[in-house]
């Protein structure tokens, strides 16, 4: 296994190792300065390299500085150079360092500046002599061959500003009218040039063209003349560069009459550099061409120029995007690989645990399965004996209540005390065992799920439910009771019977189908039932707009507190555990219930403060803080504890605006109502009766009252006209039910 574990990771190793390819080429490149035209040939080569992907560049700029470029070159080739482009500050003091580079084996490429030595592997350059030729040659042409002429040089003892030098002085040799008044020494810098003029102790005042060996230096003689005093408006200067402040802008807004672009080629010369590299063939010396600029074409030079630049920026973001992409690809292979390998290591070694432990975990498998299968079975049967024991255990406090028992011998009282103490020893160690039972199989298998016994009814068939009891009085309330256990029905009936009209159901499904049928005021259920729960009975009650109201007690054996969070989760208003006490029972019913008779209440206080707020005001059946089918009560403190108040207070604003709707309409009847609400005319009835005391009709009746009332006080409409608008056939019968409803005739209102 460690040796397999070994040879993957070597595998790994490998193949990330291919993913990384080193370049073989670096060049290094000694810049003399950080003008703009190096920061342009730079550029130049930065891109050109984009077309190579076997080549890094490493670049130094010296800043004019000899000893810093000295210092540069030699670190370059410590670090390992293929090949160094050096464009020399000064001839004599920078060639012992790029000998030595060359000596070293390096290749070395001079660029645009010559050295003292031919220890060189290429030079490639413009020709700075024709520059300052044709400079000389455009200078006399403009001045017609007469004049007076100051040139500013660059740096002493750089070859460019020798060789600028001597082909500008052999143009003007050939023009005997002009006068090379002076030759200003510079560095190539605009603030040097400045300096050299502002210091010249000459005759400024009849000077006719300054020519500057590069833009910048012709920049800052022409700023030194103008805080001089001088009216010298011609200036001419090398570079032509693009951009905001190069030559050929400056030449385009007459700012200088004339430059001469010094061409950078970064592209041809990395070119040259490759071609040494990879032992190509190769020119020696290499002359670049360039080009005069003037006012005729620095605007067309200039936008082409322009151009180049925007094309190339452009080009070099979609390298920094492709290098992004490629990056990150080579960064997710590496990771892809790394995920294999992991993935691979993680296989086996969970190959090798499960070896390892296999035959453990079949032993532990097996002793856990007997456990808990014994445990399962002495949970089922402590659940069972909570049934039984209730039918124990009630009957025996209802039995110790009688006249009978207490008429009874002392033998006869003493063996009822026995079976009492016994039975109570029993519930309790029922409750005990129960409680170890389940908590031990939870901990040892968090997933077990909680069984029965068959709980099947016994001989007496329970399949149709059966009205046990008739109403005795009209005011008799209506209880459903829902359980498998025929004898658990029974022994309910025997409790309830005296007080209340029974229905009784053996499963969920049975007990749905009469919610629906009779809508009862409360329902007594079980939880553990065949074909449909106690749990899912309950929650399609409180669903059910017809029988939302009506309160769910759980009878149950479930002793647990996580039982009982299922069960008020589902909807139930009451939990109680069996066994039970039969005056617990009792007194949750009645509380309940009193619980309905104080919602309707406070609907029938509503209404009553409807009545006396007519003889005091204008109520309106439209507002919901006056109308006597409002469901929110008018005290807060008076709010009923149940939890449904809110869903029923909606299905009254529903029924209050159906009413209301068709309120003209005299043919409205109840079933009208229920259809559009969606509920048959008994459940409309319960329901309506349960939530407010009244029937449909009284509520229809009065609402229409209220809206009379209403149109007498703030209308001319007559008597009948009032009548037969809010839905009354006949103004009689209008007159009749108004004195009822308010002590007073509709005529009398308007007296009032």
């Amino acid at each position: 296994m460690q040796k397999l574990i070994f040879s993957l990771s070597i595998l790994l190793a490998v193949c990330c190792g291919c993913t990384s390819q080193k370049k073989p080429y670096t060049i290094g490149v000694s810049q003399c300065s950080g003008d703009i035209w190096r920061e342009k040939q730079n550029a130049e080569l930065l891109m050109s390299s984009y077309l190579h992907d076997n080549v890094e560049l490493s670049f130094a700029t010296a800043y004019d500085s000899d000893e810093r470029q000295v210092q540069q070159i030699d670190s370059l080739v410590n670090s390992g150079i293929d090949l160094l482009i050096v464009a020399p500050n000064q001839i004599a003091t920078i060639t012992p360092a790029i000998d030595r580079a060359y000596d070293s084996g390096i290749p070395v490429i001079v660029f645009e500046r010559k050295t003292d030595s031919q220890k060189f592997t290429a030079f490639m350059s413009a020709d700075n002599y024709e520059m300052g030729r044709q400079m000389g040659e455009f200078v006399a042409s403009q001045l017609k061959g007469t004049g007076r002429v100051m040139e500013i040089m660059g740096l002493k003892g750089s070859s460019p500003a020798i060789d600028r030098h001597k082909g500008f002085t052999d143009a003007l040799s050939n023009h005997p009218g002009i006068e090379l008044v002076s030759t200003l020494q510079g560095d190539w810098t605009e603030q040097s040039a400045y300096q050299a003029v502002a210091d010249y102790r000459g005759d400024l005042s009849h000077i006719d063209f300054v020519f500057g060996q590069n833009d910048r230096m012709a920049m800052g003689a022409r700023r030194a003349m103008m805080d001089n005093g001088n009216n010298t408006q011609h200036f001419c200067g090398i570079d032509g560069l693009p951009g905001e402040d190069g030559g050929i802008r400056l030449v385009r807004d007459s700012i200088l009459d004339a430059s001469y672009i010094y061409p950078t080629h970064g592209d041809r010369l990395l070119q040259l550099a490759l071609d040494i590299l990879d032992g190509k063939p190769y020119e020696k010396e290499t002359r670049l061409m360039s080009a005069l600029v003037t006012r005729d074409n620095a605007n067309v030079l200039l936008m082409q120029s322009e151009e180049i630049m925007r094309q190339t920026a452009y080009l070099n973001q979609l390298y920094k995007q492709a290098d992004t992409y490629l990056q990150e690809l080579d960064t997710q292979r590496t990771a892809t690989w790394l995920f294999v390998g992991l993935i691979i290591v993680l296989l086996l070694f969970i190959v090798f645990i499960y070896y390892y432990f296999i035959q453990k975990a079949r032993l532990a498998h097996e002793r856990t399965k007997m456990e808990r299968e014994q445990l399962d079975f002495y949970t089922q049967v402590s659940h069972e004996l909570r049934t039984p024991l209730t039918l124990i255990e009630g009957p025996l406090a209802q039995l110790g209540e009688t006249q009978d028992l207490r008429q009874a011998s002392p033998e006869a009282t003493s063996m009822f005390d026995i079976v009492s103490r016994n039975t109570r020893q029993l519930s309790e160690l029922i409750n005990k065992m129960l409680t170890f039972s389940v908590n031990d199989n939870a901990n040892l298998n968090p997933n077990a799920q909680q069984s029965t016994l068959n709980n099947q009814p016994s001989t007496l068939n329970a399949q149709h439910s059966t009205l046990n009891s008739q109403l005795s009085t009209p005011n008799t309330q209506l209880l459903l009771i829902v359980d498998d256990n025929a004898d658990i029905r029974t022994y309910l009936r025997t409790i309830l019977q005296d007080h209340y009209q029974l229905l009784e159901a053996a499963d969920g499904q049975e007990g749905w189908t009469l919610a629906n049928e009779q809508v009862p005021d409360l329902i007594i259920s079980d939880v553990m039932m065949p074909v449909m729960n106690g749990l899912q009975f309950c929650q399609l009650i409180k669903d059910n707009m017809a029988t939302s109201h009506v309160p769910v007690i759980l009878l149950t054996a479930r002793a647990l507190s996580k039982h009982q969070v299922e069960g008020y989760r589902s909807g139930a208003d009451a939990y109680i555990t069996k066994p039970f006490q039969p005056d617990v029972l009792q007194a949750r019913i009645e509380n309940l219930l009193h619980q309905r008779q104080q919602l309707r209440e406070l609907w029938t206080t509503d209404n009553a403060n409807d009545n006396v707020n007519a003889n005091n005001a204008q109520p309106s059946t439209l507002n919901p803080q006056h109308s006597t089918l409002h469901a929110q009560p008018s005290t807060p403190n008076a709010q009923p504890s149940t939890p449904n108040a809110p869903q029923e207070a909606g299905f009254i604003q529903r029924f209050r605006q159906v009413v209301e709707k068709h309120m003209s309409d005299s043919d409205l009847s109840v079933e009208d109502i229920g259809s559009e609400l969606g509920l048959s005319r008994v459940q409309l009835y319960r329901k309506v009766k349960a939530l407010t005391s009244l029937t449909p009709v009284e509520q229809l009746r009065k609402a229409r009252l209220t809206r009379a009332r209403q149109l007498l006080e703030s209308t001319d409409l007559s008597i009948s006209e009032v009548a037969y608008q809010v839905g009354f056939t006949a103004p009689s019968y209008f007159t009749k039910c108004f004195k009822e409803e308010y002590d007073m005739l509709p005529g009398d209102v308007r007296g009032r």
